[in-house]
């Protein structure tokens, strides 16, 4: 009896002992998993997020040359349309299917509001009060803002680049002038503080790469263009 009792109580520590592995196991798999979790939540929250504007009439390659290299970098990109229309056609007849409409837009969960040039699409978003509302309200505050071709047009206007260095496109550099910007008329891109501007079609891929830059670090960019294999002159 005592050896079977003996054998009894051996099995029974052993189980015992199996079921504090278990639970330290199991444990530890616990906290590993919400190491996990915790960890994706930050690169969640880290990730950065972009909008651009699309009015009827738009500029085709300035706009979507940002979005494809904005996409490219791992930046969230949404195509807005400033109408809520679920297609926009752009100055030249092309038409881009979009990802939401202003109306129902969060501005705040962006980190940059860019907008695309092109004729009559930078008159149109100009027109379009609830996005240059917003536009203001983000760089007041410390968002950054981009704007290409005749778009710097529509900062000047509101008065955001009193002071600053900005470019535009070409012919158009009074619209600056006169609204207290110091032009650089030679510049592909320029950044001053939070507002970054460039000069149209021909240097859609700095302006993009530039806000890469400005989002991810210029490192990033670097890789972006060699990897497009996009170099300066």
């Amino acid at each position: 009896m005592n050896k079977k009792a003996n054998k009894r109580r051996k099995i029974f520590h052993i189980f015992r002992l199996c079921g504090k592995m278990i639970t330290v196991w199991t444990a530890a798999e616990t906290v590993t998993a919400m190491v996990i979790m915790i960890e994706e939540r930050k690169n969640d929250t880290m990730k950065k997020s972009a909008a651009v504007f699309f009015a009827t009439g738009f500029e085709e390659i300035e706009a979507l040359t940002a979005v494809d290299l904005l996409r490219r970098a791992g930046i969230e990109t949404v195509c807005v349309s400033i109408d809520n229309e679920k297609r926009v056609t752009g100055s030249h007849n092309i038409t881009v299917e979009m990802d939401a409409g202003l109306d129902r837009l969060d501005f705040g969960l962006y980190d940059i509001l860019i907008c695309p040039g092109g004729m009559p699409g930078t008159k149109n978003l100009e027109a379009c009060e609830w996005l240059t509302k917003n536009i203001r309200a983000s760089y007041e505050n410390g968002k950054y803002i981009a704007a290409i071709c005749a778009a710097p047009g529509i900062f000047a206007h509101m008065g955001l680049l009193q002071g600053r260095k900005a470019c535009i496109y070409p012919g158009m550099e009074d619209e600056l002038y006169q609204n207290g910007a110091a032009v650089c008329a030679d510049s592909k891109v320029m950044k001053s503080g939070t507002i970054i501007t460039s000069r149209g079609l021909g240097t859609a891929i700095p302006f993009a790469l530039e806000i890469v830059a400005v989002l991810l670090g210029q490192e990033k960019a670097d890789a972006l263009a060699r990897s497009i294999v996009y170099t300066e002159d």
